[in-house]
């Protein structure tokens, strides 16, 4: 099953690993298509822990409180079903992402989607709807395990792993319920600064596996403080210097260059609806 097409462009955060970054990747994103002028709407899968959620709340509570004028995303939740069977739950998860989605898309140029970070019936429908996948992966090879076997000795790619068929399953019933493809990227998070050999064999893994599986590599964000304080307020990096939001430093000024080029790699298209212009 499922959910019908919307024709706004989709962006999907999604992994089957928590503490990877989804949601802090998916909250300047949405922050820096706003501030090209899109309208944007968020949906959270994630109902348990809600940390998109919870940076839009702090984001609203931050702006009222210092008197400022922060844009903000339309914003979903959509928990999983507490049906007992399973078949009524899946039906139930369906409808009920399907409905909030056309209500985001029926007004927003952009829907971002924040997945939770396990496999579940939700995620797999949230990995479905995407026209854009990004997948952020701390830099180590922990991590790069969810993508792929990797051969301890030999650093090879033994093969794909669970979550990387999944996300080809949902490439695949894409494909075949409406011609659309998937733009899949992983993203290198949390980069360390200084060049180490781990760093480096992270790299030519994440390399050979992009053309075995089929995604692209994107460039991360930089191991720093300021993303966890960030949160705690609702702020961006693009926030920064604006009024009461908090001056900027050498490392902020660093660490937008990153998201900079992040949504350079993304390559989103530039959609164009006049009917939902302000």
């Amino acid at each position: 099953m499922a959910v019908s097409e919307p024709k706004s462009h989709i962006v999907v955060l999604g992994n089957e690993k928590g503490g990877s970054g989804k949601s802090t990747t998916a909250m300047h994103i949405v922050a820096a298509l706003m501030a090209e002028g899109y309208r944007v709407g968020t949906v959270d899968l994630d109902s348990r822990q809600r940390t998109l959620s919870r940076y839009i709340d702090n984001r609203r509570v931050y702006a009222n409180r210092n008197d400022l004028t922060l844009p903000l995303p339309e914003h979903r939740i959509v928990a999983p079903s507490s049906a007992d069977n399973r078949t009524d739950a899946q039906a139930d998860e369906y409808e009920r992402l399907n409905a909030a989605v056309r209500e985001l898309t029926a007004v927003n140029d952009y829907v971002v989607i924040d997945c939770p970070g396990s496999d579940g019936h939700l995620a797999r429908l949230g990995h479905g709807l995407a026209d854009t996948l990004i997948t952020p992966v701390n830099d180590s090879f922990i991590d790069i395990d969810l993508l792929a076997s990797v051969d301890p000795d030999t650093f090879d790619v033994a093969g794909p792993s669970h979550y990387a068929e999944m996300v080809w399953e949902q490439r695949k019933h894409r494909l075949l319920r409406d011609g659309s493809s998937i733009d899949w990227l992983v993203m290198r998070n949390r980069l360390s600064s200084l060049d180490a050999r781990n760093k480096r064999r992270t790299g030519r893994v994440l390399e050979r596996l992009a053309g075995r599986v089929g995604f692209r590599l994107a460039p991360g964000f930089g191991e720093r403080v300021i993303y966890r304080e960030l949160f705690l307020q609702g702020l961006t990096l693009l926030d920064l210097g604006n009024g009461k939001a908090r001056s900027m430093t050498m490392s902020h000024v660093a660490a937008r260059q990153e998201l900079r080029g992040l949504m350079n790699t993304l390559t989103l298209p530039k959609v164009s609806q006049p009917a939902r212009a302000s």
